[in-house]
């Protein structure tokens, strides 16, 4: 029996929308150096034609994609690896014991491989299947920031693809 109601299905490459979120809501991402790995490994598995990339925000401790790709979850797999190896390796060279401990204190039992957890497990992805859910979890993601009261329109959020979407220089570009 499968452990959540959200799963990816095998084979699909209809878009999803997904959360992916720091270990214990710590507020991660608000630091712009492990901003910049998030955004960096995302570009890259762009560029490689590895994963399309609809929409996007990323707050200071979850992010929420619309994305795609041949084998989603696998790609997500990779890329919550990577920037998890790069953000403890930045956090381990600035000596930042407070979130090292953190990290350490919140990692799983069951995870005997490793040291840290810097994500949560799960990504929570929803098919896509309607131009009118595209369009809900779009505005969904960009009026995150606009919610959280940190903006007042969402292509203030620098983090977001509202910005692609207004026709404003964006960190990522967008399909």
């Amino acid at each position: 029996m499968a452990r959540s109601r959200y799963k990816f299905f095998p084979g699909d490459t209809l878009p999803y929308f997904i959360t992916a979120t720091s270990v214990n809501w710590l507020p991660l991402f608000s630091n712009p150096e492990i901003a910049k790995i998030i955004f960096d490994s995302l570009a890259f598995l762009q560029k490689e034609k590895r994963i399309i990339l609809y929409a996007y925000v990323l707050m200071e401790n979850h992010l929420h994609l619309i994305a795609a790709a041949d084998n989603l979850s696998k790609e997500l797999a990779n890329f919550k690896s990577f920037t998890a190896r790069q953000s403890i390796d930045y956090y381990t060279a600035q000596d930042n014991r407070f979130i090292l401990k953190q990290l350490a204190s919140n990692k799983l039992t069951h995870r005997t491989d490793r040291d840290y957890q810097f994500w949560q497990e799960g990504d929570h992805p929803e098919q896509i299947h309607s131009q009118e859910m595209f369009e809900q979890k779009v505005q969904y993601i960009h009026r995150n920031p606009v919610r959280r009261g940190y903006v007042d329109e969402p292509e203030h959020w620098r983090y977001s693809s509202a910005r692609n979407f207004a026709g404003l220089a964006a960190i990522l570009e967008i399909e």
